[in-house]
């Protein structure tokens, strides 16, 4: 009786230890297995795991992802979900995953997805935290589920590296003083999304010592969208704009922008997607 007892005893723990806790946006979460078969609602998740070297099972609006994405690339055999707003909740229930990954978009899903499958939701996006800091955070979280923290550490250590190399070139190049800069998306040739506190590009800038030539206030999203006239307020500081932009030759021919104090003094530069050519300063 007691053999088996204890052969009860041991397997019990046995099967504690198996079980893999990760912290989600609503707490504790427990899987008994490493996922297999992942579909992820958001572009930034799904990020998060290629970078992780998993394949999700399916995601949402792969043709946006591979425009205003790109890298990591998309792997082929990725099976589609349709829009982020709307994904396809008829396909997913068809693809039987064993992990559905959202974030605050698709909260009021939650109810819904929990039916198809486990899910695990993070808050990507809130003026309530640090947003570049709450990525490293999913990755780490996402990489104990997966059984890849050594690869997730090693790569958030090279990213650090990098911003290290980098910080001590630039300071080479300017051992007066770094440039003012701040980075923006133009929405159309008279309104531009600028980038400010809580934002990626902003975090970017600061790991290398940079400080913003138009500040703007936390938000959730990490931006703000003004008028492009706003950035005549730039007198000194240098504006990256992330592409694409279609619009780019009806802008610059503009003469308000002209005027502006950046542009004449030769101060603004395109910050090409990944995998096309460096665009010269305009």
């Amino acid at each position: 009786m007691l053999k088996y007892l204890l052969i009860g005893l041991l397997s019990f723990s046995s099967a504690l230890q198996a079980a893999i806790t990760i912290t989600d946006s609503r707490g504790p979460q427990t899987f008994q297995t490493v996922p297999q078969r992942i579909a992820s609602l958001n572009w930034t998740l799904t990020e998060q795991l290629l970078e992780l070297n998993t394949k999700p099972l399916a995601m949402t609006d792969q043709a946006g992802y591979s425009i205003w994405v790109r890298q990591p690339a998309l792997p082929a055999g990725i099976e589609e979900l349709g829009s982020r707003s709307e994904p396809n909740l008829e396909k997913l229930i068809q693809l039987k995953p064993d992990l559905i990954l959202i974030n605050e978009v698709h909260s009021s899903l939650l109810p819904r997805l929990e039916k198809i499958a486990p899910v695990i939701y993070f808050k990507t996006f809130s003026a309530d935290h640090s947003n570049p800091l709450a990525a490293i955070d999913v990755y780490r979280q996402l990489a104990h589920l997966l059984g890849k923290e050594a690869l997730a550490e090693s790569r958030l250590q090279e990213m650090n590296h990098t911003f290290s190399r980098l910080r001590q070139q630039l300071e080479k190049a300017y051992p007066e003083q770094l440039p003012l800069v701040t980075t923006v998306r133009f929405s159309n040739p008279s309104s531009v999304y600028i980038y400010g506190d809580n934002s990626m590009s902003q975090y970017a800038l600061e790991q290398l010592g940079i400080t913003s030539a138009l500040p703007q206030p936390n938000s959730q999203w990490g931006l703000v969208q003004k008028r492009v006239l706003d950035l005549s307020k730039i007198q000194q500081g240098t504006v990256l704009y992330f592409e694409p932009f279609a619009q780019w030759p009806k802008l610059e021919a503009s003469r308000l922008w002209q005027a502006m104090p950046f542009v004449r003094k030769g101060r603004i530069r395109a910050v090409p997607l990944p995998g096309h050519t460096e665009v010269p300063f305009h």
